[in-house]
Formats: structure tokens, sequence, C-alpha cells
């Protein structure tokens, strides 16, 4: 019988094969470096874009918010402003408040009273003074409560004793409101 060797083909086909083997996995690397290459560059790209809105939109809200600061002050400075006008206005209606009040007083105080101080806060008065008798205070607050420019007397003390003379006095002091009317009613 006769013998073939077949080896040497065989070694042949099998490095063949593997060489190849060897190609294919060459260019299924490269393929998938660069698929991940490209995948890796795309998505780069998307965060290089979403960074860029991220920069604008932190702009623009930057500028809001300086603009927001700007509002505000010039809203604090609107309110300062309207305060004051409003400061102004109530001194102009008022200005002439004061003129009545004294002219409403000559009026109304009866004949033995004695003022000696008359001090306002705000739109409440207190009146401190002297009297020839309780019923002269009494008087003093009927006349003060009908009064256009007065309302609610109220009798905080009264003391009644006798001065160097002989004769009975009464001291006194009563918060009175100023009436809120405007100018124009009461005249």
């Amino acid at each position: 019988m006769t013998t073939i060797n077949l080896l040497p083909w065989r070694d042949a086909l099998r490095k063949e094969r593997q060489q190849q083997f060897v190609v294919a996995l060459g260019i299924s690397v490269a393929v998938m470096v660069v698929i991940i290459a490209g995948v890796h560059l795309n998505y780069e790209g998307r965060i290089d874009d979403q960074g860029s809105r991220n920069n604008f939109l932190q702009s623009q809200i930057d500028r809001v918010e300086r603009q927001i600061v700007e509002i505000n002050a010039l809203e604090k400075e609107k309110q300062s402003l309207l305060s004051r006008m409003n400061v102004i206005q109530e001194l102009q209606q008022g200005r002439s408040q004061m003129v009545h009040v004294f002219d409403q007083m000559v009026r109304i105080i009866p004949e033995g009273v004695y003022m000696k101080k008359l001090t306002q806060k705000g739109t409440k008065f207190e009146i401190t003074g002297m009297a020839q008798s309780n019923a002269r205070v009494s008087s003093l607050m009927r006349n003060l409560d009908a009064s256009d420019w007065f309302t609610d007397p109220k009798l905080e003390e009264i003391v009644s004793n006798k001065n160097k003379t002989g004769t009975r006095e009464s001291r006194f002091k009563l918060n009175v409101s100023l009436a809120v009317q405007s100018v124009e009613e009461k005249k």
C-alpha cells in the first residue's frame, strides 16, 4: 500500500484559514474602533451642544436676575417716592388744620377756663389747664363734643383745690380727638 502524506496541504489550509481569521478579526476590530470613535464623537458633540445651551441659558438667567435686582431697587424707590408724595399731600390737606383748630378752641373754651398746655400727637390732643369750677370743665367737654372739629373728649384727671386767694379752682387734663373730615366739609 502506498501512503500519501496530506499534512502539508492541511497545514497550508489551516494557515490560510488562520490568516483569514486574523484578517477578519483585524477588520472587525477596526470597524468596532471606528464605530466606537463615531459614537464617542457623536456624544461628545451632543455634550458640547448641551454645554453651549446651558451657558446661553445661564447668561440669560444672569441677565434676568440683574433686571430683577434693578426692578426691586426701582420698586423700593417708587415706594419711597409714593410715601413722600403721601406725606406732602397730607401736609397740603392739613396745612390750614391748625388755624381751624385754634379758631375752634377760642370759640369753645368757656369763660373761666384757662389752657396751660395743648399737645398734639397725630389726631389726638391733650389739653391741660385750670378752671374756676368743675362745671366749667364739663361745659368745655360738651363744647368739644359739639364741635365739628373735635370728637370724643375724655377727662383724664381733675383736681380741685383752693388757691392763695381762697377761691376754688380745678386743674384738669383731658384728651380729645380731631374729627376726621375734609377741610371743605367743615367750611
